[in-house]
């Protein structure tokens, strides 16, 4: 069965989700816990501060016992290894999705199944969304916060200029180079692009490679060394080789990030990209995409891998946390993070205030965080104030499903995109580039670069 969602995509869940920390409450009572919690929202941020505080204020009215205390502080990975080693930490610490793994195979943060387990809707949630957080066992390790999966953004006016089937996005990357290729052909737009600046170019290229079925980092002897010096990743630059210099259909800017690449699209002059389904969003309210029938979006298309990169934030518990202060967390993560995503109430609440915004996108599919039965009332909920046409996002809805959801590589993948940048920006505008010996030098410079976050 394919699981369908017209939730309210990242960035509209972010403020709401936010809403859930720092008390009021001392802690100081006899007999009350104090958790302290990542994911406060700092005092600049006047509407998530005090949306948080009144969360975390109706927290404590449901759960006498436990005072709140909330912390603004963010994942830092240059400091974040010692303070979790040092003890020094929050009982509820925030971490982006390429930690989890790391923190699970190092023993630094604790199994929550069995508390999680306890809550009526756990086994709804969708095991997508669970398992970059879970061992080999089976056990999990923390909840999700608006985890989202890559896909394939398209033009659907470029597609029916160029013949093609704008219901019928590519699935493979041959399709997406046939695809690029004949709409360069036929309107003189560039076909497809590929982000390779502000460490966006090796991002990119990782979720390339997973599509080719390849790793960007393996543990050898107990460390983490960089394994994307294979044939998957050689393969998918050896595609944008050809796509660039043979086929002529990523047109002649080469040296681009996000942000340039959706103004672009949002003004019709790229056919293809690698993006989520939120993108739209920045595509209309920031660029101003007046054409709002043209976007479309698809899973990532495969190369063998069957896999896309999934990512988002994870709220988890540190090892060092006492078996009291861990269920008390749990009964936190659950109603800060898990309860406002499955509430059907809530979900329409967000939406109708959305709407409210004459330039807002509503109804933008996102991952869904339960099953397609609770999915499907939480859809029929947000109906009402949809404004952009689900039709569009239905092959990313119904292709997503079938893929592993991979995560960011595990160690210093900032280190590893800026790496890889140069390789990217080397195939994207030297002709001659040699591939295979970019790899190799890649791998040499990122082993240093692991090497020397060892120490």
């Amino acid at each position: 069965m394919k699981k369908t969602t017209a939730a309210l995509g990242v960035a509209a869940l972010a403020t709401a989700l936010a809403a859930c920390g720092s008390s009021s409450g001392s802690g100081q009572e006899s007999g009350t816990i104090t958790l302290r919690v990542q994911g406060m929202p700092p005092a600049t941020d006047k509407p998530g501060l005090a949306a948080f505080e009144k969360m975390a204020a109706d927290f404590e009215k449901q759960n006498p016992g436990i005072a709140v205390e909330g912390s603004s502080a963010d994942y830092d990975p240059l400091t974040f290894s010692a303070k979790l080693a040092g003890g020094k930490v929050e009982d509820v610490i925030k971490v982006p999705l390429t930690e989890p793994q790391g923190l699970i195979a190092r023993k630094q943060v604790k199994p929550l199944t069995a508390e999680l387990a306890r809550w009526p809707h756990y086994k709804e949630f969708n095991p997508q969304v669970l398992r970059p957080l879970s061992d080999s066992a089976g056990q999990v390790y923390g909840v999700p916060q608006s985890p989202f999966a890559m896909g394939l953004v398209y033009n659907r006016d470029l597609f029916e200029k160029a013949g093609l089937d704008p219901d019928r996005p590519p699935a493979t990357w041959d399709e997406v180079r046939d695809h690029a290729r004949r709409i360069a052909e036929k309107t003189g737009k560039a076909g497809f692009v590929h982000e390779s600046k502000n460490n966006q170019g090796g991002w990119q290229l990782t979720k390339l490679t997973y599509a080719f079925g390849g790793d960007m980092e393996k543990q050898d002897g107990g460390s983490w060394v960089a394994a994307f010096n294979a044939e998957p990743a050689r393969q998918a630059l050896t595609l944008l080789k050809e796509m660039r210099w043979s086929d002529d259909s990523m047109g002649d800017n080469q040296l681009i990030d996000q942000n340039d690449v959706i103004k672009r699209f949002a003004a019709g002059e790229i056919g293809m990209y690698l993006g989520t389904p939120g993108t739209y969003r920045l595509a209309k309210m920031t660029y101003g995409m007046k054409d709002t029938d043209a976007f479309g979006v698809g899973p990532m298309p495969q190369a063998g891998g069957n896999a896309t990169m999934t990512g988002g934030d994870v709220y988890m518990v540190p090892r060092s946390a006492s078996a009291e202060k861990t269920a008390a967390a749990v009964k936190w993560l659950l109603f800060a993070y898990a309860q406002p995503q499955y509430d059907t109430g809530a979900a329409a609440e967000r939406a109708k205030a959305l709407a409210a915004d004459p330039n807002a996108a509503v109804g933008v599919p996102t991952l869904p965080m339960f099953d397609e039965a609770q999915q499907a009332k939480i859809d029929e909920a947000v109906k009402p104030y949809v404004n952009v046409k689900l039709e569009h996002f239905r092959p990313w809805v119904e292709g997503t499903p079938e893929l592993e959801l991979r995560a960011e590589p595990p160690v210093q993948a900032q280190a590893v995109y800026a790496v890889l940048d140069s390789v990217v920006q080397a195939v994207l505008t030297d002709k001659d580039a040699d591939v295979s010996a970019l790899l190799a030098q890649a791998e040499t410079d990122v082993n240093t670069k692991l090497a020397a976050s060892r120490q």
